[in-house]
């Protein structure tokens, strides 16, 4: 099986949604968030989303565009390796948001076909919110390397040159030996259902165990996208950042499974860094290996450190 030669530059979108309070309030909950941030409609300002839910909005057209793209046979061979967000702000209810897709680039490696798509989301003025290169291992599939010869898209962090968010990206490096600090993760046995319906993210592997057993799986697993989201939460909070800090980039490279029910061992270093606190974080499932490795990215000048 092969990766059609003119996949990358293939577009989709765009697609509009709403995004309401109910379904912010939804995606928090579901992590076991409870932050009033997240939660609380009666808060000054209002609620915000959790920095990992463009995904939500993102899942509806990466599926209709693969589902376009390439065949099914291929399409079932799709494993979530890279995710790159950026965040210009979080999404906010009443937004009407419009995303379009783009295959960037591809490119042979060992387990298969690696493929990046990037998601561009503006609001109804036309303003970025966010921008997220999606990496794809197709196992077993080949493709020819190709790439669109353009930057990434812009930084988010207004006067920033983006060296922040360019380390931010070095996610896949080994971690430093002893961490600044770590937290257990509780992983309940229905959390993948309950990140499902909450997420409006539906792919049977994770909810469906005839299904996971079909694709070569023992059992169910929890989504990549939910992993790295309680990882998320968990540095924001231990580094004493709080839910609403202005995170401007979260970057990963995911390397295991979450089996279900566990529970994970978040770790994270801080770097100091001209534009604002960096985290490295990695995150153990029970066997203690890496389930995924990453940073954090936040800006300096409107960083709302907890007290």
């Amino acid at each position: 099986m092969i990766i059609p030669s003119d996949l990358v530059g293939r577009s989709a979108g765009p697609l509009v949604q709403d995004v309401d309070a109910r379904w912010l309030m939804a995606y928090a909950a579901a992590l076991g968030d409870a932050a009033p941030e997240y939660l609380d409609t009666a808060r000054a300002g209002g609620i915000v989303g959790h920095p990992l839910f463009p995904v939500c909005y993102e899942w509806p057209l990466a599926v209709e565009f693969r589902t376009k793209a390439m065949s099914e046979a291929i399409a079932a061979r799709s494993v979530h390796a890279t995710h790159d967000l950026r965040l210009a702000r979080r999404p906010r209810p009443g937004d009407r948001l419009r995303t379009t897709a783009t295959v960037v680039s591809t490119e042979p490696r060992s387990p298969g076909a690696y493929v990046v798509t990037r998601f561009e989301t503006v609001d109804a003025n036309g303003q970025l919110v966010s921008s997220t290169d999606y990496g794809s291992i197709y196992r077993g599939v080949d493709c020819e390397r190709a790439a669109i010869p353009a930057p990434p898209a812009a930084a988010v962090q207004s006067g920033s040159d983006d060296s922040a968010g360019d380390a931010a990206g070095r996610a896949g490096e080994a971690a430093p030996t002893a961490p600044d600090w770590s937290a257990t993760v509780p992983v309940p046995a229905g959390l993948a259902h309950t990140y499902t319906e909450c997420a409006r993210i539906w792919n049977p592997i994770h909810t469906d165990r005839a299904v996971a057993r079909s694709a070569g799986l023992e059992e169910i697993i929890l989504h990549g996208t939910a992993t790295l989201a309680l990882a998320v939460s968990a540095a924001l909070d231990r580094a004493n950042l709080g839910p609403a800090a202005p995170v401007t980039r979260v970057t990963c490279r995911f390397t295991g499974m979450v089996p279900l029910p566990s529970a994970l061992t978040v770790r994270g270093w801080g770097e100091p860094h001209r534009d604002g606190p960096l985290i490295r974080f990695d995150a153990l499932t029970p066997d203690g290996r890496a389930a995924l490795r990453g940073r954090l990215a936040v800006a300096t000048e409107r960083a709302g450190h907890r007290r």
